[in-house]
């Protein structure tokens, strides 16, 4: 998958082999909204050994040039993280995405790994909308959402967090990335 200049590959994430490079990343001050901040390494490994299992949770390492990058995960939100909290349409997937800390980052890399990310998702014909529930303190997460076509819906309040419910249709994705 090509975002601008960028070439990435997606592989599925093997829990026990990348719970060590993972827990670099959800660890890292810069990922503090995916709320892992004290993890421990077998926290990491239980909680992708637990998403491996799910077979409504889905989780895939990024790569560029054979390195990974990012990490992605896809899962059903009529069965995950969202239940009871909006109404589910046929075609709605669940989307989370985290780029590794870098001492160097690269202008506009973030944009590239989300417009990526949203590509793959709407690869699959039968994905018609992706739903992000960021917290509502992630500006800079809600300002990348906005550039690839996601409109906010509500507040919501979830076990963990508030946050913004906002969906992208294919239609808003194509807008924006074609704009």
């Amino acid at each position: 998958m090509t975002s601008d200049t960028t070439t990435f590959t997606l592989r599925p994430l093997d829990p026990l082999r990348d719970a060590g490079l993972l827990h670099g990343w959800v660890t890292h001050p810069k990922a503090a909204f995916w709320m892992m901040q004290d993890a421990r390494l077998q926290d990491v490994e239980r909680a992708y050994m637990e998403i491996a299992a799910d077979e409504h949770h889905h989780a895939l390492l990024g790569l560029r040039d054979g390195e990974p990058v990012f990490l992605m995960e896809k899962y059903d939100p009529a069965h995950r993280e969202l239940v009871g909290l909006y109404e589910p349409r046929p075609g709605d997937v669940g989307m989370h995405f985290l780029v590794a800390p870098t001492d160097t980052p690269v202008h506009g890399f973030t944009r590239a790994v989300i417009t990526a990310v949203m590509a793959h998702l709407f690869e699959d014909p039968a994905t018609r909308r992706v739903v992000v529930e960021p917290d509502v303190g992630n500006t800079a997460v809600h300002a990348l959402n906005a550039a690839v076509g996601f409109v906010p819906e509500r507040e919501i309040q979830k076990p963990e967090k508030r946050a913004l419910l906002s969906f992208c249709t294919r239609e808003r994705f194509l807008k924006a990335v074609s704009a």
